[in-house]
């Protein structure tokens, strides 16, 4: 990888940064990836200057309870801690939402009707990241916490964009996302990649042209640097959220004009 030139940087520090305008992380879902939500952001831009990055807000709650619980198990609802967490984003100056937990999405209208700014939707942005990857139709495989694989997050969006949506004949996959996920979340990650990497294998033999990594925690279990092992294409919703982002943000040119479309293009109802 080439460094940039000297001149580049220097006129890096001189040039007014661009406004854009400001994102905001409903984090917590867990809180590593909330903070692997908003590095990730950070890796994926293509800026040469700290100036030129996207303002974010990101908070990071933990105390948040257990989503998967609440629709599964009778547990409390997470809902009003959420529509906390929206409305102190807004109140912040938070011009558009981000959520990186899926299993939050099954409380997305309530969530998106808390405030009056865009949200992002995860299942919307990793469809998306599919078609981005040259996966626009057939069967896809689908990992995930037990509340979006049994409520369907993901397989009623994917059946209504063409795509055949599975997640195994038997209890499997979502016995081996569970591990992992439990793994990440009790700071074992690197225990987290044998049952994710075990489900992914799994729903290649069976056919999928692309898993999807639909917990925010399954990215972890299984990083970039640990997807080329695998004979199918990785839909990871941390990044395809970030990708998003970026998208809606009109991150192209990082010039005064493009950030100047970027708060109109933030702006936008959705």
């Amino acid at each position: 990888m080439s460094l940039p030139h000297t001149s580049s940087f220097s006129s890096s520090l001189t040039a007014a940064p661009p406004v854009w305008p400001v994102l905001g992380v409903l984090g917590g879902m867990g809180p590593l990836a909330g903070a692997t939500f908003a590095a990730r952001l950070v890796q994926l831009t293509p800026v040469t200057a700290d100036q030129a990055h996207i303002p974010v807000l990101l908070r990071n709650d933990p105390r948040i309870p257990d989503r998967s619980a609440a629709q599964l198990a009778g547990g409390p609802s997470p809902l009003p801690a959420m529509r906390q967490g929206m409305q102190d984003l807004q109140r912040w100056g938070a011009q558009c939402i981000a959520i990186p937990c899926n299993t939050a999405h099954l409380w997305f209208e309530q969530l998106r009707d808390s405030v009056q700014v865009p949200v992002l939707h995860i299942v919307e942005s990793v469809i998306q990241d599919l078609q981005r990857n040259g996966i626009c139709d057939g069967p896809v495989g689908v990992m995930g916490t037990p509340a979006t694989m049994q409520l369907e997050l993901y397989q009623k969006a994917l059946r209504a964009a063409g795509y055949e949506p599975f997640t195994g004949n038997d209890n499997s996959i979502r016995d081996w996302s569970v591990q992992a996920i439990a793994a990440v979340k009790s700071n074992q990650n690197e225990l987290a990649f044998a049952p994710a990497a075990a489900a992914v294998n799994r729903l290649a033999q069976m056919g999928a042209r692309a898993v999807i990594l639909g917990c925010t925690e399954l990215p972890l279990a299984i990083p970039p640097s640990r997807r080329d092992a695998f004979d199918v294409v990785i839909s990871d919703s941390i990044d395809a959220l970030a990708h998003a982002v970026l998208a809606r943000f009109s991150y192209h040119e990082h010039t005064s004009d493009s950030a100047d479309h970027a708060v109109a293009a933030v702006a936008k109802p959705e």
